[in-house]
């Protein structure tokens, strides 16, 4: 069964929050973290994230927390 166009919406909106959230707890914030809404509008399954621009500090974080994330450079 498709997806249908707001399900897509919804669940891409869900796996930002999830980052938005995991991102949070590790002290990242990407203010400009969202869903694309070209992608979200298509009839792709999978809309495309939008992680944005964020200053120097923080992609430092988010270098540190990814580093100690499984699978990671630690």
């Amino acid at each position: 069964m498709e997806m249908t166009s707001s399900e897509r919406v919804r669940s891409s909106e869900e796996a930002v929050a999830c980052l938005r959230a995991a991102l949070e707890g590790a002290g990242v914030a990407l203010p400009s973290l969202g869903v694309d809404p070209v992608t979200a509008a298509t009839g792709e399954p999978y809309a495309l994230v939008e992680l944005g621009r964020c200053n120097v500090r923080t992609a430092v974080r988010l270098a540190d927390a990814l580093r100690g994330a499984p699978g990671g450079d630690a």
